[in-house]
């Protein structure tokens, strides 16, 4: 073989040698592509509620400016600012010696003519008196009586009753003040119910209804949760605001909420229970389609998946899923359907569902 065709034969065997490493590397590329590490979670079962949430100050549905309703002097105080009272307590009295007199002196003039008047009886019947003299005397007689019920009134003003059940808010008097007509003496607060008005939104007009679960949650006690209830929804919206008025009422036996607190009021609006539910970070979007991943394999398989009701970190899945299912909650964004996965450091649920509300 002479030196050309030596030079063409060992060029031929550095290509098919580099060809033949070349397919090697390709395969050992192939072989090494690592799976994907991500993280999974079955899927679980639990109540989930649907809760609109917002923010306003406790009132109180009764209140009363308890006023004099005659002139005297203060001569008893019988409660105090925090004292509760019943309807119709005495709460002070007055000085009624004015008032007593002039009661007694009505009487004694009723008296005087009912007497009078019992005499007149069988002279009118034997013809002795005149009609018209007999009536003029029984309506003096009725006249007289109604000053006495207006006297005996008048004196019964001297003790100062509550108007409504409920807690001595303010004192506004002392022992020896002189009263006029009309001038307040003690505010009287009912704290059964205490009440709040939302303002919300109209597209929750119908989601909203008289009855429904309220549960407040105030500042001052962090660890208590009070429930109450819707009572009102107002029929109108609001133009200005576009909003409507919702009011709801709460009890509180143990008498810690107080009026002017200011409450973060949930309304439970829907509620599912046993619903099967994932985290909500476990659901991607494309193309405005809600889906999961799920590990069958050791494969990431794509799956669309309808969602229900939300609260808190999970959200409910009406189709798409089944009990049996694990789905991907980290690592989930850079996945395609078919992909490789290794789950590493599955996370066991350790969340209540419909512990946590949120707003819709």
């Amino acid at each position: 073989m002479n030196d050309y065709h030596r030079l063409l034969a060992i060029a031929a065997a550095l290509v098919l040698s580099a060809c033949e490493m070349g397919n090697a590397n390709d395969d050992s590329d192939e072989d090494e592509t690592p799976a994907v590490p991500v993280e999974t979670q079955a899927t679980t079962r639990g109540d989930v509620f649907a809760v609109y949430s917002g923010t306003a100050a406790l009132e109180v549905d009764a209140e009363a400016e308890v006023v004099a309703k005659v002139a005297g002097e203060i001569r008893q105080i019988l409660v105090e600012e925090g004292d509760f009272v019943e309807a119709g307590q005495i709460l002070v009295k007055l000085d009624g010696d004015r008032l007593r007199l002039e009661a007694q002196e009505a009487r004694a003039n009723l008296q005087r003519l009912e007497q009078d008047y019992n005499r007149n009886v069988d002279l009118h019947e034997k013809g002795l008196v005149s009609a018209g003299a007999f009536e003029s005397l029984k309506f003096e007689m009725d006249a007289l009586r109604a000053a006495y019920d207006r006297a005996r009134l008048e004196l019964s003003y001297t003790e100062i009753r509550s108007p409504i059940q409920g807690v001595v808010a303010e004192r506004h008097i002392k022992i020896g003040n002189t009263v006029e007509v009309n001038a307040p003496v003690f505010t009287v607060t009912d704290f059964d119910p205490l009440i709040s008005y939302l303002h919300v939104p109209e597209r929750h007009f119908r989601r909203l209804a008289p009855g429904q679960v309220a549960v407040l949650e105030v500042d001052a006690l962090p660890d208590a949760r009070f429930q109450g209830t819707v009572t009102r929804i107002s029929p109108v919206v609001d133009p200005a605001t576009g909003t409507f008025k919702v009011t709801t009422e709460v009890s509180d036996d143990t008498t810690r909420l107080k009026p002017g607190m200011f409450a973060r009021i949930n309304i439970v609006y829907a509620s599912h229970e046993q619903a099967l539910l994932i985290p909500r970070v476990a659901v991607v979007s494309e193309d405005s389609t809600p889906a999961v991943f799920v590990v069958e394999d050791g494969v990431a398989r794509r799956r669309p998946v309808r969602t229900g009701l939300a609260a808190g970190a999970d959200i409910e899945i009406l189709e798409g899923l089944t009990d049996a299912d694990n789905v991907v909650v980290v690592g989930q964004s850079g996945l395609k359907d078919g992909t490789e996965v290794e789950a590493v450091g599955d996370s066991p649920p350790d969340r209540l569902a419909g512990d946590t509300t949120t707003s819709p």
